[in-house]
């Protein structure tokens, strides 16, 4: 599932082709994707005002509302020549083109924003992680009664938003922290390298176009290839590239978790 670099990506490549551009109307080709796609959606149009991006959702931002989307496993977006299988819906624009969400395994969301550009979905999300207000003091106040490992509460999107599986995997081995201490254990130096760390792989996989691991690609068709940079994920077994130590693997909070038993440590200060 795209993580935080991966839609970032995508918005600014829907903000580039949205630029300027009008919405005239929304085609609707099915009734649903994960869940329904409301018949309101239909009725936008008007100048496009911005394209954000809010943790791992997406927003075209028009006025009276605009559209919410999230990728989940397989959505994309591209400005269509042609009908694809799996094209759910159409955005035609006010010159002519036509941007079309593509969603094989139908996993993602297609809904409508409220005038004021919100959406239950966006209620209660944590911090951003790539905002000046995500600091090793704002990891303490979130992690402070965390008693479980520290890769899965990285991951909770009430309080982290858009760093998954793979992004919390490799923030936490340029940290040096074991991905099962427990989370509220950890000290402030700790977390301010954690934080550090965090931002630092998220903006190297964005300048690196993202993962490609599965299915995901620009708004334009082009992969990523941050998954070449990979430290831990998906290495299990493997010997680290920093000390040559067999990299091991398990189950944490319920997805396949690597790490290097001598470069993370289970350490808190």
């Amino acid at each position: 599932m795209p993580e935080l670099p991966e839609v970032e990506i995508v918005r600014s490549g829907l903000e580039r082709l949205l630029s300027g551009a009008a919405v005239a109307g929304i085609d609707l080709h099915r009734r649903d994707v994960r869940r329904p796609m409301p018949a309101s959606l239909r009725t936008l149009s008007g100048p496009v005002r911005a394209v954000r991006r809010r943790a791992k959702y997406l927003c075209i931002d028009l006025d009276g509302g605009g559209i919410l989307c999230h990728l989940g496993m397989t959505g994309s977006w591209r400005v269509a020549v042609d009908v694809r299988p799996h094209d759910h819906a159409t955005v035609r624009l006010a010159d002519g083109r036509r941007l079309v969400y593509n969603d094989p395994r139908r996993f993602g969301v297609l809904d409508r924003l409220r005038p004021d550009g919100g959406h239950p979905d966006l209620d209660g999300l944590g911090h951003e992680p790539l905002s000046d207000d995500f600091t090793g003091a704002a990891l303490a106040a979130c992690f402070a009664d965390r008693r479980g490992p520290v890769k899965p509460a990285l991951m909770d999107q009430g309080l982290v938003v858009g760093v998954g599986n793979i992004y919390a995997a490799e923030s936490l081995f340029r940290a040096g922290i074991d991905p099962r201490t427990p989370a509220g254990s950890l000290r402030r130096p700790r977390l301010d390298r954690l934080a550090h760390c965090v931002r630092e792989v998220l903006a190297e996989a964005i300048a690196a176009g993202g993962s490609s691991i599965s299915d995901f690609r620009h708004a334009g068709g082009e992969e990523g290839w941050f998954q070449h940079a990979f430290r831990v994920y998906g290495r299990g077994g493997e010997p680290c590239l920093t000390c040559g130590t067999v990299l091991r693997g398990m189950a944490l909070g319920g997805r396949a978790t690597v790490w290097c038993p001598r470069c993370q440590r289970q350490r808190t200060r």
